[in-house]
């Protein structure tokens, strides 16, 4: 039964997540509410994971929560179900869009779904925020970091640096 449960979630998922691999984590938090397969600080964890090893980050997301969900056989039905209708679509899509693209209906759509994907991604970060903002030493060191990053324009990957090895010092130190 867990199989075909993550068969029909991942599909979902890789149906529906427009916007790359971030897209995907509106889909992952209701799945942690909904079925309880790992909790929310786990899935903090698994982007923070898949974002920084090599690949695209909802198919990483997806093998490690088909893993934690049901070990190996669930990372590999999680990771192909997502994958399945992306490939489907992008072969059918590419063959359409080649007769359509200055369609005046599809370009509508297309420039739709972007603010649609990034009002998805907010309503997940304050939902994985959420949990995080009681701890003051968290917030103190997000509030950093975002002021950071605003002024300085250095790659996201030195402030993921930045924040892992303060987030250890503080828990030591404090």
């Amino acid at each position: 039964m867990i199989y075909l449960l993550l068969m029909s979630e991942f599909f979902k998922i890789g149906l529906f997540s427009f916007g790359g691999g971030y897209a995907t984590i509106p889909f992952l938090y209701n799945i942690a509410e909904v079925y309880n397969w790992y909790s929310l600080d786990e899935l903090s964890q698994m982007i923070a994971v898949a974002s920084i090893t090599p690949g695209p980050v909802g198919i990483n997301v997806a093998t490690y929560a088909g893993l934690k969900t049901s070990g190996i056989f669930g990372s590999i039905i999680a990771t192909t179900f997502e994958m399945i209708p992306s490939l489907v679509l992008v072969i059918l899509v590419s063959k359409i869009l080649t007769k359509f693209h200055e369609n005046f209906y599809v370009k509508t759509i297309l420039e739709t779904l972007k603010p649609i994907s990034c009002a998805l991604l907010v309503f997940v970060a304050v939902g994985l925020l959420k949990p995080h903002i009681s701890d003051v030493k968290g917030l103190i060191l997000l509030t950093v970091l975002l002021v950071l990053s605003w002024k300085s324009k250095k790659d996201p990957l030195f402030y993921m640096v930045i924040s892992g090895i303060a987030g250890v010092l503080l828990n030591i130190c404090i």
